[in-house]
């Protein structure tokens, strides 16, 4: 079984209708992820240049609340492709950007090093001390409204009630994680 979904891999599946190739980091995902990604870089593009720049990044992190340094703009700044990795220098700072294509490669990388399947995994067997393969549905309920990205207890309801739950309050990760991979697999049509 492949590490990434069949979209994801550096030879995608080809399609059957004749179609203009594309090139470079396009052709990595499908026409409505990129979409997405094309919505979400204009979410974070505050005055729709088509470039993400510090003034962005300050606007963006204003509206979720957030503070942050000179050190985490810089940092942010220079991880981008092409980017130097170290501070830059007063003529270099207005020349400072993300456009949409930088956004999609870092966009890229970071999925490429994302293997979920191992990441579920992982994080299930923190709440299996026994190593069995499923965990307590109460704690599971506890940690999903409490801890981390919370969820509604509408929500949690949706997931635990599955068939991946038993009469004795035990979910089994396992299989949902094997039947997941499945489903990710299965997904590869067109959209």
């Amino acid at each position: 079984m492949s590490k990434y979904p069949d979209l994801l891999s550096p030879n995608p599946p080809r399609q059957r209708t004749a179609r203009r190739q594309v090139s470079g980091v396009l052709s990595l995902f499908q026409a409505q992820q990129v979409q997405q990604f094309k919505e979400a870089f204009q979410l974070i593009d505050h005055d729709k240049d088509g470039w993400v720049t510090e003034s962005d990044l300050k606007d963006i992190f204003a509206s979720l609340g957030i503070s942050p340094t000179k050190k985490m703009l810089d940092d942010l700044l220079t991880a981008r492709p092409g980017g130097t990795g170290s501070r830059p220098s007063p003529q270099e700072d207005t020349e400072r950007g993300i456009n949409f294509t930088m956004f999609l490669t870092m966009m890229s990388e970071r999925l490429f090093e994302f293997d979920t399947e191992t990441e579920l995994r992982e994080a299930f067997e923190c709440f299996d001390e026994g190593d069995t393969g499923s965990v307590k549905v109460d704690e599971m309920r506890k940690w999903m409204s409490e801890v981390g990205e919370r969820m509604d207890q509408h929500e949690i309801d949706k997931f635990l009630k599955s068939s991946f739950s038993d009469r004795q309050g035990n979910f089994n990760y396992r299989e949902w994680i094997k039947v997941l991979s499945v489903n990710d697999e299965g997904d590869v049509g067109p959209s």
